[in-house]
């Protein structure tokens, strides 16, 4: 088996447990969110620290999610227009766009890099009465970027190879 192959399907099998752990923050996020609710309404005595895990979740989710979606291509486009698209086309706007893509995600790393090294040098905590360390979910948006990248780039090559492919006459 050609290494890049290998590498595509050690891609696949980390997008797919992004999507895994995503489904576990999102029972996570819908248990703990009725559970506050509940303590909140009903018995008159809020939570301390289940917000705050519920925004740090939310951030977790769009990390793992991201890359899951983008990879199984659940991503929202203008279907407008891009559905009545023949795949050669699809592929050129998608190359056309994807430069916007890359530059997305490498801010996103490189900023993203910064922060959690900051964060982990500060050993930062929420500033709540429960005090929740933050630097695990600040190190986890660049490595999950950097997943999404790896995505991108396969799906940039797939694309290049549909758009200069030999079109039969």
């Amino acid at each position: 088996m050609k290494l890049s192959c290998l590498l595509s399907k050690l891609l696949d099998l980390v997008s797919e447990w992004m999507g895994r752990i995503g489904m576990l923050i999102i029972l996570y996020c819908m248990i703990f969110a009725l559970t506050d609710v509940y303590l909140r309404y009903v018995l008159n005595s809020p939570s301390l620290w289940i917000g705050t895990t519920l925004q740090a979740a939310l951030v977790l989710l769009a990390c793992m999610a991201g890359a899951y979606a983008y990879n199984h291509d659940e991503f929202v486009k203008l279907d407008l227009f891009y559905a009545n698209f023949s795949t050669r086309t699809k592929a050129i706007c998608d190359v056309l766009t994807a430069v916007f893509t890359f530059m997305f995600l490498g801010v996103l790393i490189w900023k993203g890099y910064q922060s959690a090294l900051i964060s982990i040098k500060l050993n930062q905590v929420t500033p709540t009465a429960v005090r929740i360390p933050i630097y695990p979910i600040k190190s986890i948006i660049p490595i999950s970027a950097c997943v999404v990248l790896l995505l991108t780039i396969r799906r940039f090559f797939r694309d290049l190879k549909t758009v200069f492919a030999k079109q039969p006459n």
